[in-house]
């Protein structure tokens, strides 16, 4: 980085790099014109930091470029919206080597093209660590947005994508047990896959009252939904069991359940169905919403921790469960 200098890597990040549509004006001016078709976009932000929910030694840098994006993706679709570009910031120390800033930049711009989107902008600075901020934006086509604040008593809780995966990678790399048959696990911590059709392609389809993306943990996740549409929420374990997952935390003696429930960062979506609704391809019914408050498991409160928690005790990337 310090024999490059900014200017230069600028041109070197960008170079060959083709905009989406929804990009008037990329990277080269003051700021990055995006297109809002009907008036409003969806925005979110989210920052990762070296050591607290990334390590170099555990995940490559591509790896960090990818997840970097996708919680941010993750967020948008959660909203009901399209994602339709990212604007990146990035800190790292002068000393840091080129085939790192390559290895983010070729991650965010593959997960940023998955996502429907591409890469507007961004800034770069030094720093004592690695830090990388992205800002996202998305489109609602004319939708209303879907919040956490939409759901009702009787809808059917479901969810798209796999749980507790990200918590049994982060568990392994925790434990220094990379050797055994883990593959799928550490390449579910190191590159989560939202599963961005299941939610894009069933908005057409009604009955989709809240939704939340799981980054914190669907305790924690649907305690949002619960808290903010005044209702409760109850699941059934049954329904959350995954063969494939138990038969890897038995290899760790390990709670599968712990993993599905609090683990986190799996990114899959969980959002609550008006009950005369059919369910759409990639949704799994895993309970359903009560009247009262909190979230219960077979009709019971889960002791101990819900999720994550960015200043709570534990939690980090060379600890317990980084955001």
């Amino acid at each position: 980085m310090r024999e490059l200098g900014e200017f230069a890597l600028i041109e070197r990040i960008n170079r060959g790099r083709v905009q989406a549509a929804s990009v008037l004006l990329g990277p080269g001016d003051d700021a990055a014109l995006v297109a809002a078709p009907d008036g409003r976009f969806v925005v979110t932000t989210d920052m990762l930091v070296q050591d607290r929910h990334f390590r170099l030694d555990w995940s490559s840098p591509e790896d960090i470029g990818r997840k970097a994006i996708a919680q941010n993706a993750a967020d948008v679709v959660a909203m009901g919206a399209w994602p339709s570009a990212f604007v990146v910031a990035l800190g790292c120390p002068a000393d840091t080597s080129l085939d790192v800033i390559d290895g983010l930049t070729e991650g965010m711009w593959a997960e940023a093209t998955r996502a429907g989107a591409s890469i507007a902008g961004g800034d770069l600075v030094r720093s004592r660590d690695l830090v990388i901020s992205v800002t996202a934006f998305g489109d609602l086509r004319g939708r209303a947005a879907i919040t956490r604040a939409g759901a009702r008593v009787g809808d059917t809780v479901a969810v798209a994508g796999r749980l507790g995966w990200s918590g049994a990678g982060l568990a392994i790399l925790t434990a220094g047990a990379e050797s055994g048959d883990f593959a799928e696990a550490l390449a579910a911590h190191r590159v989560p896959q939202p599963p961005y059709p299941a939610v894009l392609d069933a908005l057409d389809v009604n009955g989709l009252n809240a939704l939340t993306d799981v980054s914190d943990g669907l305790l924690a996740d649907l305690g949002h939904i619960a808290q903010s549409s005044s209702v409760a929420i109850d699941l059934d374990s049954a329904a959350l069991r995954d063969p494939a997952l138990e038969r890897l935390a038995a290899q760790m003696d390990a709670d599968a359940a712990q993993w599905i429930l609090t683990g986190g960062e799996d990114h899959a979506f969980a959002g609550t169905w008006s009950p005369d609704c059919d369910l759409p391809a990639g949704w799994v019914p895993i309970g359903r919403v009560c009247a009262g408050h909190g979230v219960t498991v077979d009709g019971a409160p889960r002791p101990g921790s819900a999720g994550w928690e960015s200043f709570g005790g534990a939690g980090s990337a060379g600890a317990s469960q980084p955001r």
